[in-house]
């Protein structure tokens, strides 16, 4: 066996490229998964508002869903972006949204959120 067949590792380019992969990786991860909290947040907020809206008018709860959004910083949507069809004593409430996400440059990633909450 010569010392080149025992040799084993990765090269100078081949640590460069597994770094760029992770970097790129980590970059996506650091834009994208603030986006999903916000949306996860977004859909409790409706699924509340929904087992709530007994009583209430769409005004009411656009209200409240306004202030909730203060509360935990949520910039994508307020109250307005809320449509309400009327289910038994409360509302059945349905919400899309798009949300633009800048990567670098003029590279961006665009999701399309849709939610719907009911009792």
């Amino acid at each position: 066996m010569n010392l080149r067949q025992r040799q084993r590792g990765l090269s100078l380019v081949g640590l460069i490229f597994v770094g760029g992969v992770l970097f790129f990786v980590a970059l996506l991860g650091m834009k994208v998964v603030p986006t999903y909290l916000e949306y996860f947040t977004i859909q409790r907020h409706l699924k509340e508002l929904a087992r709530e809206s007994e009583g209430s008018t769409p005004g009411d709860l656009k209200g409240t869903f306004d202030k909730r959004a203060t509360i935990d910083d949520i910039t994508s949507v307020n109250g307005e972006d809320l449509e309400f069809v009327k289910s038994g004593e409360g509302y059945d409430i349905t919400l899309t949204y798009a949300k633009k996400v800048e990567l670098f440059g003029p590279v961006s990633l665009c999701f399309d959120f849709e939610m719907h909450a009911g009792k």
